[in-house]
């Protein structure tokens, strides 16, 4: 059976396109004003990337901020059961999934089968999600890219306000005219990051093993940020951890085919 998760983001719009449990196509896309729109582009990307035509597509499940959005889905999928589904599919071990995008954080507690027994949601403010990266990296002048790397060359612990993004800005400016080292300011807003996060899972309860989702998944000075924070010895992150939701939406939509 082929089946297409399509999760759109508030900053990219993700298709994953899955055949017997095998992803075999992937596509993504700015998401920007146009939902629609990047809904379609990012399905023709994974349509190209898998070497099919639409016509062989046999369920869409449709997921994200914008599923509504998703015209082609035959089901909608919450983001939490999305983000559940696709941790057990990658780490069948998983009893823990945090999905950490550009504007939101999720945790879930989840059982054997990939259920959700519990979860809990950061939406109040972006110092819990990737647009707080993004905008210390512009306060530090590097390249968002580099700022996860450079987190990890710190061994240095600098407290910061992990509660708002505002005051944590104003904090980065302060320590900057301090002279302090830029590695160190990275591992500090890191820190802090990791530190909402993982009041939120703690809320949940943490049960290994914990699998990390989302596009924040891909920075390495946030992953050991988090793992030092939980005292657990590994996170394990699947090889595309922003198409999580997308390939758990694909997952729903193949059940219930």
């Amino acid at each position: 059976m082929i089946t297409a998760g399509i999760d759109c983001g508030a900053k990219n719009t993700k298709t994953v396109i899955l055949r017997n449990n095998e992803i075999i196509g992937k596509g993504s896309v700015l998401t920007g004003f146009d939902q629609a729109n990047a809904i379609e582009k990012s399905l023709e990307e994974a349509l190209k990337d898998a070497g099919i035509s639409p016509d062989d597509i046999e369920k869409y499940g449709g997921t994200g901020a914008g599923m509504e959005v998703v015209r082609q889905a035959d089901t909608q999928v919450n983001e939490i059961k999305a983000m559940a589904k696709a941790a057990h599919f990658f780490f069948p071990s998983a009893r823990t999934v945090t999905d950490v995008g550009a504007e939101m954080g999720r945790a879930a507690k989840i059982n054997e089968e990939g259920r959700v027994e519990d979860f809990d949601i950061n939406e109040k403010c972006a110092a819990g999600a990737g647009a707080f990266i993004e905008a210390m990296a512009r306060a530090l002048e590097v390249e968002l890219e580099e700022m996860g790397p450079m987190a990890n060359e710190s061994d240095k612990s600098i407290p910061m306000n992990a509660q708002c993004a505002i005051f944590a800005e104003s904090e980065v400016v302060g320590l900057i005219h301090a002279k302090t080292n830029k590695k160190d300011i990275s591992k500090s807003i890191h820190d802090a990051m990791a530190s909402r996060i993982v009041s939120m899972i703690r809320r949940i309860g943490v049960n290994e093993d914990i699998v990390m989702l989302g596009g924040v998944g891909l920075n390495p000075g946030f992953v050991e940020s988090l793992r030092s924070e939980l005292e657990v010895e590994k996170i394990f992150v699947p090889e595309d951890p922003a198409f999580g939701a997308a390939v758990g939406a694909a997952l729903v939509a193949q059940e219930e085919g």
